[in-house]
């Protein structure tokens, strides 16, 4: 299958082949597809009469009920809550295990080893750590700064996809480490200053801070573009990973035919369900996140910080020099305090701070706020 302008790189049967089957499309599916229900389970091989005493002892039952099969490939419980919620078509999402696992299929299905791709230098890293992985040539720009500015340079991926004849395009926005967020219009100027046959791949992890997120560009679908996002932030699953994209369906199909089967596990769908049935509670962390982050964000800028606009669920803020911020993430290390500094030197300089209840402890920041404070 193919996307009209976007060639599908995993044709194994010529320019035009249909790619891979999933062999394996589970038990859920076929249900679907048979339009009943298959209660004898007797050809998958899974282990259905393990008593599980030691996981009931240590769990409850309730826990131990979602362990014996494979979880449902196509995620429809998660996919049509949040088709409901943020008004986005069932058919334009696929849910796979976090948006790390998404940035890494999206690579997959969309580029050839030895294409182009372009991504700003310092930004969340395990983008490049993938498309390295996948055989790709990476492009790096740098970043856009100025007062109260450290933003991705939109025109500069532009014009760098146009001279190297990129097929991707990666933007995280809002951006990981700067916090800074691009504005609708802009994205899509930059999705139409792309070559015709270059993808943008949109990580959009942080999405749901965004004080504008249930805006209409929120659950549009563009052409050419993948949307990915994760309910490892506001919805607080980071240990169970869970993501979903949003696309074309013809590009999801391209990306379904190549994910890994039951990457998302059953007990991780369940609780993403209960999870997503509860929005209140989602919405009431995420204005507790936005608040918090105001309040270190005003903190850290009384006591002379260079504190970033962030979109974000964290803070970030640019120091005098690499090595003061390698010296204060150090000595916080040793008090038992991690915070964020990116590997990348052009942003030793920075560092990140997430909006927890814990960085608000008076003392808890000490030697951040001494640094400052004498400098």
């Amino acid at each position: 299958m193919t996307t009209p302008g976007y060639p599908n790189h995993l044709d194994t049967n010529g320019p035009h082949g249909d790619g891979p089957t999933n062999p394996f499309p589970g038990v859920r599916v076929l249900e679907r597809r048979l339009n009943r229900e298959i209660p004898h389970q007797l050809g998958s091989n899974e282990g259905l009469d393990m008593p599980h005493r030691a996981l009931r002892e240590h769990f409850g039952d309730a826990m131990a009920a979602h362990v014996y099969s494979y979880g449902d490939s196509e995620a429809l419980g998660i996919r049509s809550r949040l088709a409901e919620q943020k008004q986005i078509p069932l058919e334009a999402m696929l849910v796979d295990a976090g948006a790390d696992s998404l940035l890494a299929l999206s690579l997959r299905a969309l580029t050839q080893i030895g294409d182009s791709v372009i991504s700003t230098s310092g930004t969340y890293p395990t983008f490049a750590y993938f498309a390295r992985g996948q055989g790709c040539r990476l492009v790096e720009v740098s970043y856009q700064q100025g007062p109260g500015l450290l933003a991705p340079d939109l025109e500069a991926l532009a014009q760098a996809a146009q001279r190297e004849n990129a097929r991707l395009v990666y933007l995280a926005n809002p951006d990981n480490p700067s916090g800074h967020v691009h504005s609708d219009e802009d994205v899509l100027a930059l999705r139409q200053a792309l070559p015709d046959n270059c993808w943008l791949l949109l990580d959009e992890a942080y999405h749901d801070f965004r004080k504008d997120a249930g805006g209409d560009f929120g659950r549009r679908v563009l052409s050419g573009v993948v949307r990915v996002r994760t309910l490892s932030k506001a919805h607080g699953l980071a240990g169970l990973r869970v993501g979903y994209a949003i696309a074309e369906p013809d590009t999801l199909a391209v990306m379904m035919k190549v994910r890994i089967h039951y990457a998302v596990s059953t007990l991780t769908q369940a609780a993403a369900e209960v999870v997503l049935d509860h929005p209140d509670e989602v919405l009431d962390h995420v204005n507790a996140v936005r608040q918090r982050r105001d309040q270190l964000a005003a903190h850290l800028a009384e006591l002379g910080a260079d504190v970033l606009p962030s979109a974000t669920n964290f803070v970030g803020l640019r120091l005098p020099s690499a090595e003061l911020a390698a010296r204060i993430h150090q000595q916080l290390l040793e008090e038992g305090k991690l915070i964020a500094r990116p590997a990348d030197p052009a942003l030793g300089h920075v560092l990140r701070i997430t909006a927890v209840e814990d960085a608000l402890v008076p003392g808890r920041l000490k030697t951040l706020e001494q640094a400052l404070t004498a400098g």
